[in-house]
């Protein structure tokens, strides 16, 4: 036996190379390794035989050892004989063959078993370069035990080596089976599975654990190690963002009631109802007060915020009065107080109004009228803020917005302005025709008036071929029943229809629609969802102002809900970017766009009411029902919810 033979002769993987790489020799253990008979294995390339990911390590091994003739080790993982992969430290030194004397490298497995943690060092540098922390679990030991990795993770176990029931129960109790699960189903391809953690200093840590076996040396121990993430601040901002945009949206659901609740008004007295019950919750006020003008004099009402006594001084108060609600609605001017030096410098007959008069830093006021371009006084409303609230630019722009509104309504109140004949005159010229044949597609449209108000409905849908061959789809919801929401719907869907010639993203439509209302100065804000619809191969883009979500039900009867990035409502903030999203249509599904009146109702909340819709587009869909038929479906089910608002219905087939 020469040397040679001695140094194959090992239990563990061992080869010879020449000083190039190339196998002269290796024994059964190290052919296992590599995967093929050691016979395959005699002239090829060392460093070629192993897998991709390691390919690398295990030349520059040999390179070191073969040119600079000292020792060189690497950490080289292998496809294990069951099933986990398995991590050696393998050692590569060079030698001279005693039989030529050429000089080879001697490349073999080392016993790493009295240090296990020294095999991990690869994935510790990985996972510490990724900002990820590492642990390793003994099955039989039950015990865990970090391994390092980001800074941040290290402190949240400070324990460097504990037992396996001291880290479950610092997890959240309805996590514990999620972790169990995720240590008994440890796998060569994991998932991300998000655990609570309770840390010793600074509370529940929000995690995203993923887990492995492997095996540590060649005839080594199992060990199942676990990948951290800490996703605290990321869960905090994404829950801050949802708390926002649900935020965002309560507040469009609460102006947009609002204002159709003032549109819909029928009598002054509902106008009233409408204003002292909607106005101080709407914008955070202690209190609201209402003066409409009769006669050239304040006729007073409030809502409980404001006591009787105080309003005493303003009823019947002349509109020539020197104080600053009969200016503002004289004028037509807003008026802000935001403390007592600054209201008795303004109107020195401070003792007129004593609530004002007692204006300090924690309490202030806001005056808006009523008007309606072109007309006389009508009234105004004022609004009182304790706790040192101030309204925003944006909050009072929007209260004049309302308050036009609630102008045009007590317009239309007291000129008696007759319901049927402007549902007669204006609901012929509400929607468009639809195109007879849109590529690809099967196209249906339901629209039903307001039961309430002046029964003509702010509600529009549209689906147009675009110039790419595309096709549009919008609906939407300008506020309101009457003729100025009719209006106004009329306005942005023939502006958005211009704009799409031009630039035909949605989110892009949006952002110029927004742009030219606001410039327009409108009274009346609009709700809106728009898609970009390639019936070739089912890419949709779409963006939302404020809108309800987008439905979609498939041909197996299931349905989601795909609620759509984008901004706020049309025509209320200046220089709003509406963002988009794209997703694909499969072909027979089906895209079920609606407004706020089919899914949401006094005794049904827009979740459910979501839900209702969707299971019912995707029986209709699951059935067999044309888009027509599942319009029907739909329309006929928003009886159930009873709004008062009009209603309208979009289903959309990709054929």
């Amino acid at each position: 036996m020469d040397a040679s033979d001695e140094l194959l002769r090992r239990a563990d993987p061992a080869a010879l190379l020449t000083l190039d790489g190339v196998i002269s020799g290796l024994n059964a253990a190290m052919a296992t390794v590599l995967g093929r008979p050691a016979e395959q294995c005699l002239g090829r390339d060392f460093g070629y035989l192993w897998p991709a990911s390691q390919r690398m390590s295990a030349e520059s091994l040999v390179v070191h050892a073969a040119r600079t003739k000292t020792v060189a080790m690497r950490v080289l993982e292998f496809p294990g004989r069951a099933g986990a992969p398995v991590a050696c430290l393998i050692e590569a030194r060079s030698v001279k063959d005693p039989a030529g004397d050429e000089q080879l490298v001697w490349v073999h497995a080392l016993d790493a078993r009295n240090d296990l943690a020294s095999l991990m060092i690869p994935f510790r540098t990985a996972t510490t370069a990724a900002d990820l922390g590492l642990w390793m679990y003994s099955p039989h030991e039950h015990q865990l035990e970090w391994l390092g990795g980001a800074p941040a993770l290290a402190a949240t176990f400070p324990d460097p080596t504990t037992y396996l029931s001291t880290v479950i129960s610092a997890v959240h109790a309805d996590d514990r089976e999620a972790f169990r699960q995720l240590l008994r189903a440890a796998s060569a391809k994991p998932s991300w599975v998000r655990l609570r953690y309770l840390t010793q200093h600074d509370g529940w840590h929000q995690l995203a654990v993923q887990t492995g076996r492997i095996q540590l040396g060649y005839d080594g121990p199992e060990r199942i190690f676990g990948v951290v993430r800490d996703d605290t601040k990321q869960e905090k901002r994404r829950k801050k963002a949802q708390a926002a945009l649900t935020a965002e949206r309560r507040r469009a659901k609460e102006i947009a009631e609002f204002s159709s609740a003032l549109i819909t008004a029928a009598t002054a007295q509902e106008l009233q109802q409408v204003v002292l019950t909607r106005l101080a919750a709407t914008f955070g006020a202690s209190g609201a007060l209402l003066a409409l003008v009769d006669e050239g004099r304040l006729r007073v009402s409030t809502d409980a915020g404001i006591a009787m006594w105080e309003v005493d001084v303003l009823h019947g108060m002349s509109l020539d009065h020197p104080s600053p609600l009969p200016e503002a609605i004289r004028t037509g001017r807003p008026q802000f107080i935001s403390d007592r030096d600054e209201y008795i410098r303004r109107w020195p007959h401070a003792a007129a109004y004593p609530r004002l008069a007692r204006l300090g830093p924690d309490y202030a006021a806001s005056i808006t009228p009523l008007i309606e371009a072109g007309n006389q006084p009508l009234g105004g409303w004022l609004v009182t803020y304790g706790s040192g609230y101030k309204p925003s630019l944006d909050e009072r722009t929007l209260m004049g917005t309302l308050a036009d509104l609630a102008g045009q309504a007590l317009r239309r109140i007291r000129s008696q302005q007759a319901r049927v004949e402007l549902a007669a005159a204006l609901q012929k010229t509400m929607l468009p025709t639809l195109a007879e044949h849109l590529p690809g597609l099967e196209v249906a449209a339901r629209y039903r008036p307001s039961r309430d108000g002046l029964d003509i409905g702010g509600d529009w849908y549209d689906a147009f071929v675009m110039p790419d061959g595309a096709v549009a789809l919008e609906i939407g919801d300008a506020q309101g029943h009457d003729v100025d929401a009719a209006a106004l719907m009329g306005q942005v869907r023939l502006s958005m229809r211009a704009i799409a010639a031009q630039e035909p993203d949605p989110g892009t439509v949006l952002t110029r629609t927004n742009e030219l209302l606001v410039t327009m100065a409108t009274a009346r804000f609009a709700s809106c969802t728009m898609l970009h619809l390639d019936p070739r191969d089912g890419r949709v883009t779409g963006a939302s102002a404020g809108h309800v979500p987008v439905l979609c039900a498939r041909k197996d009867g299931s349905h989601c809900i795909r609620e759509l990035p984008g901004g706020p409502v049309l025509g209320v903030v200046p220089d709003t970017e509406y963002r988009e999203e794209t997703f694909t249509l499969d072909e027979d599904s089906a895209l079920v766009m609606v407004t706020d009146g089919v899914v949401e109702g006094p005794g049904l909340t827009l979740e459910a009411g979501l839900e209702r819709v969707g299971t019912l587009a995707g029986a209709a869909l699951h059935d067999g029902l044309n888009p027509e038929e599942t319009a029907d479906r739909i329309l006929d089910s928003a009886v159930g919810v009873d709004h008062l608002d009009d209603v309208a219905v979009l289903v959309i087939r990709r054929t």
